[in-house]
């Protein structure tokens, strides 16, 4: 079973793929699917965060009653 990533771990992928577009590597062939990736990945960081950012909201608001 393989585990989902860490949203840090997302992040750093997220940086890998982004510097990949200032490096030697940088080929107009790929830029299209390394750029697809990279939006794909942000996307999903976006959304881990906002589930993250709602959690928080909950558990506050569950300590708020206390």
């Amino acid at each position: 079973m393989t585990e989902k990533p860490t949203i840090n771990q997302k992040i750093a992928k997220l940086g890998e793929l982004t510097d990949w577009f200032y490096g030697d590597d940088f080929s107009l062939d790929q830029a299209t699917e390394k750029y697809r990736a990279a939006s794909s990945l942000a996307k999903e960081i976006e959304t881990d965060l906002e589930n993250l950012k709602n959690e928080i909201t909950v558990i506050d608001k569950d300590f708020a009653k206390e």
